[in-house]
């Protein structure tokens, strides 16, 4: 199979009109007469052209945003002391075209998520703070209250019953206070055995230094949490000796030591050596900063929303922070300011030493693992005693232009709320996989088992909506083509090698999600498997979005990496498609890749779902299970509303 090209160019060129023959004007009034009436008789039809055409003109202008021909992008965030939050400056993607899409009413209202988290309105960024309180799932967020674009952040606050239909409350916190007039950046909340709150978070002061400060509930009995006071004593913290004053941010939840203290860790570096620095407190309001530091990795530059948390090597369920012993591994995951990307590893936490030591240095903190291999930043774990699991959030921000996001008035989306522990069988890695709850969402199915996919080919799965789905696949590759394909040192990598459209032996294969139906907008999710010279297959797992949209403002990158594959193993994937957004989850959540997808075409009743397979040797067998998806109607919560 070839697929269709998307090499098309809107700005059809046009015939440049030469310019009058002769360097010598002449003062020749007949001529000048016979051009003045040539140009009078050319308007006349102009304008009479454009009176019988103008209420299609009106229509088409009452639907369509008027754009600028290029849009400088602006930095946002990098000189205020956080990672960079302008989308088009961190693409390598589309250089050189800075020219806005003419995008209307129609296609933008379509992007907007239907159970994925977002607020009304705005801008959103980091997770802050989650945790469960008397019945209720809180999340607070990075937010914008005046516009579509990173700034003025405050804390935005929405409650949940299942952690999928969300309530939005009034701000939580507001940049009021002299230590946090630029800013109420991240933080972390800390569920005392005695059931007090204690939330710790960034705040960069009226100077742009960044401090940490204290707040907590005014009203503990309040299961809505709504009002907050923060210390009168803040800031509690401040940048230590050697350390930026823009590099010291993002303080964690707390865990408990054998001595009875309280120990955090908060995010900076030393020159390009990202660090992890301790503190031990007994009352979280004077700390004792601890020597060394929980981990550093040369290289890795500032280490912002550091996470640190344990997994049971043993059972399933999560651990509270502050667990520890012979059967618990410890995570550290690190958001590296320089690259927007969130790696984890997994290792041995020694408390006496106060510090982290990674199973696999090729592994180490902020070089080797990440959680999604998409777009995906700033994430935050919390441990949800009520059904005793960890839980993921993660920043899913936007990749298109910015004038799009001021258009339609808003910008970003919460990944859909992930469980996280260790794989038991490889060990090596985590499993995220998104929460229970988002099961109730499924309504109608459709299901097509052992369905065959020879080499070049594309099949239509014909389901009545494509826009909000929950995809469940597994895939198997004919055995003699596995056996005849030959063995090479050949590395496939999704992003370096040509997406989808490189065809290899036993690869590329899966999904063909938002697609339309002439497939001139698609954006592949798939597996690619290759022979090593040892003769052991190797698999990655991509999502391509080099031909998600025509429209030229957007950036399209290849996204993925190698997925784990065990002995026995069918190659399984799930996936949610959630208008602009596609999450997927290979091999039960051992690599996950968060997309944002913005067809022109593809979109309402136009998308469509396809299997593919543009391997050239390979026939490949599927089982698939589609889902359509309801809303998870997220809405404001109202004074008297009964809870």
């Amino acid at each position: 199979m070839s697929f269709p090209s998307l090499s098309h160019n809107p700005h059809e060129s046009t015939s440049s009109t030469p310019l009058l023959n002769g360097s010598h004007p002449r003062k020749n009034k007949k001529g000048i007469l016979l051009i003045l009436c040539g140009f009078l008789l050319l308007v006349s039809l102009v304008a009479y052209n454009g009176f019988n055409s103008a209420s299609n003109i009106q229509e088409e202008r009452s639907n369509t945003k008027t754009v600028p021909s290029t849009m400088i992008p602006v930095s946002r965030g990098v000189a205020n002391g956080v990672s960079e939050k302008s989308n088009r400056l961190f693409s390598s993607n589309n250089i050189g075209e800075s020219e806005n899409y003419p995008w209307n009413n129609s296609m933008l209202s379509w992007q907007r998520t239907s159970f994925h988290f977002q607020p009304e309105k705005n801008w959103m960024n980091d997770p802050n703070g989650p945790l469960y309180y008397k019945g209720w799932y809180h999340f607070f967020y990075q937010y914008n209250p005046n516009a579509a674009v990173w700034g003025d952040i405050v804390w935005g606050h929405s409650v949940s019953r299942d952690l999928i239909h969300w309530l939005h409350l009034p701000l939580a916190m507001v940049n009021d206070q002299w230590y946090d007039k630029n800013g109420v950046w991240t933080g972390s909340a800390t569920i005392l055995p005695n059931g007090q709150i204690i939330m710790l978070y960034t705040g960069s002061t009226n100077e742009s230094v960044q401090v940490q400060n204290l707040a907590y509930p005014a009203d503990p009995s309040d299961p809505l949490l709504v009002h907050w006071i923060k210390y009168p004593n803040n800031p509690v913290l401040f940048p230590p000796p050697g350390i930026g004053y823009k590099d010291f941010r993002d303080p964690t939840t707390a865990w408990l030591t054998s001595e009875g203290k309280w120990r955090i860790t908060i995010g900076s570096k030393l020159n390009k050596t990202g660090i992890a620095l301790v503190y031990d407190t007994k009352d979280f309001k004077t700390y004792e900063l601890k020597k060394g530091t929980l981990r550093a990795v040369a290289g890795t530059g500032m280490w912002e929303c550091v996470d640190f948390y344990p997994v049971s090597k043993l059972a399933e369920n999560g651990l509270d922070t502050s667990s520890n012993g012979a059967e618990v591994k410890h995570v550290v995951k690190v958001s590296l300011d320089d690259d927007r990307h969130d790696y984890y590893s997994i290792g041995n936490y020694d408390e006496k030493k106060i510090s982290f030591i990674p199973d696999d240095v090729k592994n180490d903190v902020g070089i080797g693992l990440r959680y999604d291999y998409g777009i995906f930043y700033a994430s935050k774990t919390f441990y949800d005693q009520n059904k005793g699991r960890r839980v993921l959030w993660g920043w899913i921000g936007e990749s298109d232009s910015e004038y799009a996001d001021v258009t339609k008035g808003w910008a970003s989306v919460q990944s859909i709320p992930r469980t996280v522990k260790l794989d038991k069988k490889t060990r090596s890695n985590l499993l995220q996989w998104p929460v229970a709850e988002v099961d109730t969402l499924r309504l109608r199915s459709n299901e097509f088992k052992n369905l065959k996919a020879k080499p070049g080919s594309v099949v239509s799965l014909n389901i009545e909506s494509a826009t909000q789905l929950d995809i469940v696949a597994e895939f198997e590759i004919n055995k003699e083509a596995l056996e005849k394909t030959t063995e090479s040192n050949v590395e496939y990598q999704c992003s370096t090698n040509g997406g989808a459209a490189k065809r290899g032996a036993l690869g590329p294969f899966g999904l063909l999600v938002l697609a339309d139906e002439g497939l001139s907008e698609y954006t592949p999710v798939y597996f690619y498997v290759t022979k090593g010279s040892d003769g052991h297959l190797k698999t990655s797992f991509c999502s391509d979005q080099s031909r998600s949209s025509l429209a030229t403002d957007v950036n399209k990158q290849i996204f993925g990496s190698l997925v784990p594959v065990l002995e026995g193993e069918k190659l399984s994937v799930r996936i949610l498609v959630d208008h602009s957004i596609v999450e997927s989850f290979a091999q039960g959540g051992r690599t996950c890749i968060a997309s944002r997808v913005y067809p022109t075409r593809a979109i309402y009743g136009a998308a469509r779902l396809f299997l593919f397979n543009n391997a050239t040797e390979a026939t490949v067998t599927a089982s698939i299970k589609i889902w359509q998806m309801n809303s998870a109607f997220i809405r404001p919560f109202h004074p008297g509303q009964k809870i």
